[in-house]
């Protein structure tokens, strides 16, 4: 599952934090999952891989989820502690700390928790629309291309910044 999640570009830049501090039976069982829908769509219509491409546009990645959570509770112990008590300021600060702690390492607890629920990272979710491009014939086009212009297309990618 891993050569879909680290082409030699993604691993000449930089690892996944995330998955690295994720619990392996945790990885395993989000990467079982998309294989399952990988060969879900293996035989569908182009309309069918359309629509779950758009799915996959729309799906909320990790930073996502964790940022608006984060925000909505920092938020809502703002204002419970202008109308009720100072204590309800606690509240932002655990989220404030967990968000730095995150942010610094990519390890959290709030981070765990929701990579348990399936949450997935930006890299794992554009894997699986990379897949779904592939069986959608978008890169069949690319077999006419030549050694020579492959190897320079693979060097851009290698030294993009």
């Amino acid at each position: 599952m891993d050569v879909l999640l680290q082409t030699p570009a993604d691993s000449a830049r930089s690892p996944d934090r995330v998955r690295l501090s994720t619990t392996p039976s945790v990885n395993q069982r989000i990467d079982q999952a998309m294989l399952k829908r990988i060969w879900h769509f293996a035989h569908k219509s182009r309309g069918e891989l359309d629509a779950r491409i758009a799915e996959l546009d729309r799906e909320w990645d990790l930073e996502r989820v964790l940022e608006s959570n984060a925000a909505g509770l920092a938020l809502s112990g703002v204002l419970l502690s202008a109308v009720s008590s100072r204590k309800w300021l606690l509240l932002p600060a655990t989220v404030l700390g967990f968000l730095l702690q995150h942010s610094l390492t990519r390890q959290s607890a709030p981070v765990q928790v929701l990579r348990r629920l399936g949450i997935r990272t930006r890299r794992e979710i554009e894997a699986e629309k990379y897949a779904m491009r592939m069986l959608r014939g978008d890169f069949d086009k690319l077999q006419t291309v030549s050694e020579e212009n492959h190897r320079a297309i693979e060097a851009y990618r290698l030294n993009r910044p």
